[in-house]
C-alpha cells in the first residue's frame, strides 16, 4: 500500500508508451491558448498603438506656419512660429504661447500656400498703409 500512495503523493507519472505520445500532445495544446493570447493582444493592441504612433509622428513632423491646431489641453490656435522642438501659437492678436511639439493634439485646418501668401500680402499693404500715414 506504501508503494502505490508514495508515487501519487509526488505526483511521478506513470511511464507508458502510449503516455509518451500523449505528452507531446498534451504540451501542443498547452501552448495553443498562450500562442493565442499573443497573436490577440498583437492584432489588436500593439499593431493599432505602433500605427497611431507613427500617424501623430507623421502630423507633428508637417507643422508649418499658418496651420490652425488644437493642444491637449484644448487650445484652439494658428501656428506662427515652427522650431525644433517647440512651435509658437498664435491665440489672439497679440497673443502667442509657446508649446512642446508633443503638446499638440490635431491639426484642425492644414494651411494652403495661398493662406500664407494671403497673409504676408496683406500685412505688407498694412505696413505700407501706416508708413504713408506717418509722413
Amino acid at each position: 500500500m506504501n508503494t502505490f500512495i508514495l508515487p501519487l503523493l509526488m505526483g511521478a507519472p506513470q511511464q507508458t508508451a502510449e503516455g509518451a505520445a500523449a505528452g507531446t500532445g498534451g504540451l501542443i495544446g498547452g501552448l495553443l491558448p498562450f500562442v493565442a493570447i499573443i497573436l490577440i493582444f498583437y492584432l489588436l493592441i500593439i499593431r493599432p498603438q505602433n500605427k497611431k504612433r507613427k500617424e501623430t509622428e507623421k502630423m507633428l513632423s508637417a507643422l508649418k506656419k499658418g496651420d490652425k491646431i488644437v493642444t491637449i489641453g484644448g487650445l484652439y490656435g494658428t501656428i506662427h512660429l515652427v522650431k525644433d522642438t517647440t512651435v509658437v501659437i498664435k491665440v489672439d492678436d497679440n497673443v502667442k504661447l509657446e508649446f512642446l511639439r508633443s503638446a499638440i493634439s490635431s491639426v484642425t485646418q492644414p494651411s494652403s500656400s495661398k493662406e500664407v501668401e494671403d497673409n504676408s500680402e496683406e500685412k505688407e499693404t498694412s505696413e505700407e498703409k501706416t508708413s504713408t500715414d506717418g509722413e
